[in-house]
């Protein structure tokens, strides 16, 4: 088994689960490429140090072009806030290294799209970190659908819904500035990314976007709280999303029904080792809805465990990541989703963006 070097830029709440994974990875999945915490860089010398010592880097980068510079750095994960993901990501790119990236791509559709033609030009493995997508539940489901058990879908709802700024008595920290910070650009991507990956594209939509608590301690908020789009997917199936952070009594609401010609489907992500199953078929006396537990029969569930109904949890779903990008980085094909898949993912939230504030139906093919 051949090592790899990895950079980790950003030590915070999701630099943390991704050096985990990177340890865990190798032998959970037993990937032929063995990951080796090379080096971490953050917001500052001393912060970079402290995670070093803490994840069990090798060094520690005083800032992340060092990092990305760095010889022994072969594949680079991008940790940090969505403003330093372009240029991190370019200068990796420059240097032919594999990067994966948190969501969203980019802080905008432009750099997203920058990013993708960085990407391509380099032909390096690219990927996007969207996780919850990424559970055997819901891996299971997108196989549900592929594989026709519930026909046609006709209508998808998801959502992403939590409550950690529900209380308006909570100060107006960086969570209130800048749109990066509100809901679109923090909670929607993940439901966006969920919807496109389980129906597919989705070609026009409609959305209001609102901040419900406009003032809190310490200042006004300047992005959004919450927000709701229908939609048409390009296979037709209508749709409608929800996206807060201001959802009361909600802590991981990422959840979604969808409705077929021949059955449906319906999974929360606050019990996600659970998929709910309805097929149309025999006595209509004894139809209903089939509540199943993941087990070793879906999709990147054994490794972690070979009891059924056992279940995996949240640093089980970057694990699934890290995975999935040392695949890609041992073939030379990225694997889904890659940067242009994130780049998706920012066209429809700048569509509604621009919908809400049009007040009228958008394409997303225009943005």
């Amino acid at each position: 088994m051949a090592q790899i070097g990895i950079g980790i830029v950003g030590g915070g709440y999701m630099g943390k689960a991704h050096a985990v994974a990177m340890s865990a990875v190798a032998t959970v999945f037993e990937t032929k490429l063995r990951p080796s915490l090379e080096v971490v860089s953050a917001s500052s010398p001393e912060s970079a140090e402290r995670y070093r010592q803490a994840y069990g880097f090798r060094r520690a980068a005083s800032d992340w072009q060092d990092l990305v510079n760095d010889p022994k750095v072969e594949a680079i994960v991008i940790a940090s806030p969505q403003s330093t993901h372009r240029a991190v990501a370019e200068a990796a790119f420059a240097l032919g290294k594999p990067v994966f990236c948190e969501k969203p791509l980019g802080e905008n559709a432009q750099d997203s799209r920058a990013m993708v033609a960085a990407a391509e030009a380099s032909g390096c493995p690219n990927m996007v970190g969207f996780n919850y997508i990424r559970t055997p539940a819901s891996q299971y489901a997108r196989r549900l659908i592929a594989e026709g058990v519930i026909g046609d879908v006709t209508w998808f709802r998801g959502e992403h819904t939590e409550d950690f700024y529900a209380d308006p008595s909570l100060p107006a920290t960086w969570r209130a500035q800048g749109d990066a910070n509100g809901t679109m650009g923090d909670l929607a991507p993940h439901m966006i990314n969920g919807a496109l990956a389980l129906i597919g594209p989705i070609a026009s939509l409609i959305a209001e976007v609102e901040t419900v608590h406009t003032e809190r301690p310490g200042g006004s908020v300047e992005n959004d709280d919450h927000a709701q789009m229908m939609c048409r997917f390009a296979s037709g199936a209508m749709g409608h999303l929800y996206f807060s952070r201001v959802s009361t009594g909600r802590k991981m609401g990422y959840a979604y029904e969808i409705s077929g010609t021949k059955g449906a489907i319906r999974f929360d992500q606050e019990d996600q080792n659970a998929i709910w199953l309805y097929r149309m078929e025999g006595d209509e006396a004894t139809r209903g809805f089939t509540k199943i537990l993941t087990g070793p029969a879906h999709p990147d569930y054994l490794p972690f465990c070979q009891g059924p109904g056992h279940g995996t949890g949240y640093q089980d779903q970057i694990i699934i990541e890290a995975k999935d990008f040392l695949e890609a980085i041992e073939t030379g094909q990225s694997v889904w989703p890659t940067f242009r898949d994130g780049l998706e993912v920012n066209r429809v939230v700048a569509t509604a963006m621009e919908a809400s504030r049009q007040k009228r139906w958008l394409d997303v093919a225009d943005f």
